[in-house]
């Protein structure tokens, strides 16, 4: 009994340790954002700010465009979320009904795919919206996150689908649904959770990414917020530290508003898909 209540005390333990380091980044560019700039050059830092105000984010609103920016990261979000999951839940589907050697050939591109670093497929995108003439376009990057979000919404999908099980879709097809109708008016309710977590995780990539979007976008007024972020650090890579925190502060807001949101979906659809990945 007492092994037993030792050992929960150390899980709890452990818990706590591995929440606090999670949190501590966050707190600290929370009371960051917050602090006048001599209390963010003083050689005693402190967590709470003594003098906490808002000049931080009123200057980060007037030395660079962030409403424009924030714009420009929510379309590219969002737009690349719904593309990828619409295109991926029929794929999804494919391949978890149909085990056949395509689908399983499918399954290991996808695998290898989640291998490749940006740099080796920055050149053929770029040569491809060039083309298309979409270069220094948000719908241009959206097409690129799309792509780069596919292959893992795709993964994740194919577990969620497998959890399903067949015998209700078989149902469906006695009472004459197609194969359309069937995705539509069955499997997808029941994919529900697995569709919001997938959703939200190629959100989320989208949204913190960097790479993409500093080489595809050129014009000031169509950056994206990640990008709009690396302004406030100089050219001899000192940053203006207050303004920064707090941009930094707001660009991480979307995300934790959507987690603590969706929450519940989100925990359901990673077990859902578990259970058969």
């Amino acid at each position: 009994m007492r092994t037993r209540r030792t050992a929960r005390a150390g899980q709890y333990l452990a818990l706590l340790a591995y929440l606090v380091f999670l949190a501590f980044p966050f707190l600290w560019l929370l009371s960051t954002a917050f602090k006048p700039p001599r209390e963010l050059g003083s050689l005693h830092p402190t967590w709470i700010p003594k003098d906490p105000t808002l000049a931080n984010f009123r200057q980060a609103f007037d030395e660079q465009p962030l409403l424009d920016a924030l714009l420009n990261s929510l379309v590219a979000a969002v737009g690349a979320a719904v593309v990828a999951v619409l295109i991926a839940t029929p794929m999804a589907y494919v391949i978890a009904r149909r085990r056949t050697l395509l689908a399983r050939a499918a399954t290991g591109w996808v695998v290898v795919s989640q291998a490749f670093p940006f740099v080796l497929v920055i050149i053929p995108l770029f040569l491809v919206l060039k083309n298309l003439r979409l270069i220094d376009s948000v719908p241009g990057l959206i097409m690129v996150y799309v792509v780069w979000a596919l292959p893992f919404a795709l993964w994740m999908l194919v577990g969620y689908v497998r959890a399903v099980p067949p015998e209700l879709e078989e149902a469906a097809a006695v009472d004459g649904a197609g194969r359309a109708r069937t995705l539509v008016s069955v499997t997808a309710p029941l994919l529900a959770p697995g569709i919001v977590a997938t959703a939200l995780f190629a959100f989320v990539t989208a949204w913190n990414e960097f790479f993409f979007a500093l080489v595809l976008l050129k014009s000031p007024e169509k950056q994206t917020l990640p990008v709009v972020l690396t302004h406030f650090i100089g050219a001899e890579g000192v940053a203006d530290l207050g303004p920064l925190a707090a941009a930094a502060f707001l660009a991480t807001l979307p995300s934790l508003v959507i987690f603590a949101v969706i929450q519940k979906r989100i925990t359901g659809g990673m077990l859902a898909g578990a259970v058969k990945n």
